[in-house]
């Protein structure tokens, strides 16, 4: 006999407290969707500490991000990104940019969730191209065909940037000042609109 309902005991309601008391945003998106550029200058704006996870797993290997994926595969690499994420979410008042993959995992998606406010920078591939199509530290472009890669990669990575959000906000050819403006009216409304439930 099947039931329609979903096994709650397996996916315990998020701990909506930590979300908001944490003080963190976390950005997620795409390679080359800016959340480096804007992670920076949120952070500057808002007093909060920047973190970028890639710069963290760097920080504690000692080596680049394409050599772990030239020794250990992207597996090894998501294993220590997840690592990294976790550690790292249990700070304050910071905004983290992670990697473009960090999404994949679920366990990732859920820690996400819960420790801060989730913001996808949304752009489109064209634009990714044109941002990353010259640089060697992104392993999984370094392929015959990096454009179609990235939109493969879209394709599969845009609906877990949209489930894991609590904020989408496309990152298109605006200045960094103009965005960040737009992000923080955003999360104005997201927070009224949470507190008062």
């Amino acid at each position: 006999m099947q039931s329609n309902q979903q096994n709650d005991g397996a996916n315990k309601p998020p701990d909506h407290g930590r979300k908001f008391q944490s003080g963190n945003l976390i950005l997620v998106g795409m390679m080359g969707s800016g959340k480096t550029t804007m992670g920076r200058a949120l952070a500057r704006h808002l007093g909060k500490t920047f973190v970028d996870s890639d710069e963290e797993i760097i920080k504690r290997t000692g080596v680049t991000v394409p050599h772990i994926f030239d020794i250990e595969g992207e597996a090894g690499f998501r294993q220590r990104e997840a690592a990294a994420i976790g550690d790292l979410l249990r700070r304050d008042n910071m905004v983290l940019a992670t990697g473009g993959g960090a999404v994949l995992a679920e366990q990732n998606r859920a820690m996400l969730q819960q420790n801060g406010i989730v913001i996808y920078l949304k752009a489109n591939v064209h634009d990714l191209w044109q941002r990353t199509r010259h640089d060697r530290n992104r392993p999984l472009l370094q392929t015959a065909d990096p454009h179609a890669k990235l939109v493969e990669l879209f394709q599969l990575r845009d609906p877990l940037y949209q489930q894991v959000s609590d904020i989408v906000v496309q990152s298109g050819r605006q200045s960094v000042n103009i965005l960040m403006q737009h992000l923080l009216n955003e999360l104005e409304t997201y927070r009224k609109s949470h507190h008062e439930s």
